[in-house]
């Protein structure tokens, strides 16, 4: 494995723990759920998103999984518990370390294998593009989940250790 599939393998890995934490910080079931005014998605719809997002474009597209995307479903789930997103989310933490270790050096250095927005781009350009998503959401997770609980308390969802050199 080079040195940048593994950083990109441990950043991602590490941004979808974050997740985990900010879903077992929520309160209820119920919370995970919740918006508000301004705000489409609930953080259980971001989970949902982040997980489908990566399952289809690493899992699939570069792994060959089966794996089949509901992106509407992602964003229109309005209920369910935190074990299943926190499940979902380890499942994809899972996809993750199974196919992005595996990649070839040519795979990751040539094209992304389908054309994205009309675009052709390069696979890691693309991964890179990937966690910096990941990263995006996590951080609107937070953030809404500190408005819905009136907890501001941080669960450090980008902690320095896991990236540090052994």
């Amino acid at each position: 494995m080079s040195p940048l599939t593994s950083i990109l393998t441990t950043q991602i890995v590490r941004e979808l723990q974050g997740f985990i934490r900010e879903i077992e910080a929520f309160p209820s079931d119920d919370s995970v759920w919740h918006t508000r005014r301004g705000v489409t998605n609930s953080t259980g719809n971001l989970a949902l998103h982040v997980c489908g997002n990566l399952q289809d474009f690493v899992g699939r597209v570069l792994g060959g999984t089966s794996y089949v995307r509901n992106r509407e479903l992602e964003f229109s789930q309005r209920e369910g518990t935190r074990a299943s997103l926190v499940a979902e989310l380890r499942f994809t933490i899972g996809v993750i370390e199974a196919v992005l270790p595996e990649l070839a050096d040519e795979v990751m250095a040539g094209n992304y294998p389908m054309q994205l927005a009309g675009k052709t781009v390069n696979t890691i350009a693309f991964l890179v593009h990937l966690a910096a998503h990941l990263a995006f959401h996590l951080g609107q997770a937070g953030y809404l989940r500190r408005v819905i609980t009136g907890d501001n308390t941080s669960t450090s969802p980008l902690p320095l250790a896991a990236i540090a050199a052994p």
